[in-house]
């Protein structure tokens, strides 16, 4: 072998190529390992920085939504304390008119007592004025008849030559009579003249009372004002500001859409949220009105001029009819009581606008709700 080993050279330069190939091959698996760690690095990365800019976006968001909610709070703490204090001077307005109302009342009941009693007076004088002209024309009668025979027997004394002591006392009997009667009429005239102006006086008296009750009814309606204004004060506030729900002289007006879907008297779920709110704030505000005060909610349906023609609704008629029925069952289930519930429906003969496009017809599909007296 050390013979054979000195006659041929060692070759090391395949064992080199083999290591240098092996080397190569690490180093490519290695740069490959460290590319696709790069590459899976950069993707975190930048997945990371899109979910820290969304992360910015929302906190941006929620930063602006938050100080919307500052200020809309400010702005509500700011309306709690005016209502509070529109809500105090209300409540001293109440009790003063609640205590002018009972004065009025009593006076009232007075004035009516005296009327009636004023009224029963003028009757009985009536009677006796009545009364007093038949006894007039009764004595006027006798006293004809008295004259007439008075006549009769001066013609007698005059035909005759001799009066007999008889004829002259009946004559003087006549005279007398005839006096008295005179007197008596002269006590009908006088009595039948203080009658005329006792039953005037009386028909003043029932005038100035007649006044009186118109005043108090007045300040009855005056009442009744002051509480449907408040009423719509508190559902304003309640419902918030809508531009499908408007105050529009003494009515309160839903757009027919809030409550309904098109074509149907079933109330939508947004229109029971309504309603609830408004059956709300009209249970509260009744237990302020005083019970005697006569007072009803009107619920008013109307659409808009297209016709509609279905075996439930054959006209524009029915489906307002039935949309405010539907609204007073809804009340009547939330507590209001039914004698202070009625419902009408219009159609299309009252509309809002005139005009014939989809904003007209939309003003005029509408529900108007009025505080009102029976």
């Amino acid at each position: 072998m050390a013979r054979l080993a000195r006659r041929r050279p060692m070759d090391f330069w395949p064992g080199f190529v083999d290591a240098l190939a092996s080397l190569l091959m690490v180093m490519v698996f290695v740069i490959l390992i460290f590319v696709i760690g790069q590459f899976v690095l950069a993707d975190a990365v930048s997945g990371r920085d899109r979910a820290l800019a969304q992360l910015n976006a929302e906190l941006a968001a929620l930063a602006q939504t938050l100080s919307l909610e500052k200020s809309a709070r400010e702005r509500a703490d700011l309306q709690v304390g005016e209502l509070s204090a529109s809500l105090t001077t209300s409540e001293r307005e109440r009790e003063a008119l609640s205590t002018e109302l009972l004065t009025a009342r009593g006076e009232l009941h007075t004035a009516q007592d005296d009327a009636k009693a004023q009224r029963e007076e003028a009757g009985r004088l009536s009677t006796d004025i009545a009364a007093l002209q038949r006894l007039k024309a009764e004595l006027e009668a006798e006293a004809a008849r008295l004259a007439s025979a008075l006549d009769t027997s001066e013609r007698g004394l005059k035909e005759q030559q001799e009066m007999s002591a008889a004829a002259i006392a009946q004559v003087e009997l006549l005279n007398r009579q005839l006096v008295a009667v005179r007197e008596q009429l002269e006590q009908l005239n006088a009595a039948l003249d203080a009658a005329k102006l006792a039953a005037k006086d009386k028909d003043l008296k029932i005038e100035e009372l007649g006044r009186e009750l118109n005043v108090a009814l007045a300040a009855r309606v005056q009442e009744l004002a002051r509480y449907r204004s408040e009423f719509f004060g508190r559902l304003q506030a309640v419902l918030g500001e809508r531009k499908d729900i408007q105050i529009v002289g003494d009515r309160f007006v839903f757009s027919s859409e809030v409550l309904f879907p098109t074509a149907s008297d079933e109330v939508s779920a947004d229109g029971m949220i309504q309603l609830t709110r408004l059956a709300e704030t009209l249970k509260t505000l009744s237990a302020e009105i005083p019970s005697d005060l006569p007072w009803v909610l009107q619920v008013d349906g109307h659409t808009d001029r297209r016709p509609i023609a279905t075996a439930r609704f054959p006209s524009n008629w029915e489906l307002s009819t039935a949309r405010a029925l539907a609204i007073v069952k809804f009340l009547r289930t939330q507590g209001i009581p039914p004698q202070r519930l009625a419902a009408t429906g219009y159609g299309e003969f009252h509309p809002l606008d005139a005009r014939n496009n989809e904003d007209a017809y939309a003003r005029n599909r509408r529900i108007e709700l009025k505080l009102t007296s029976r």
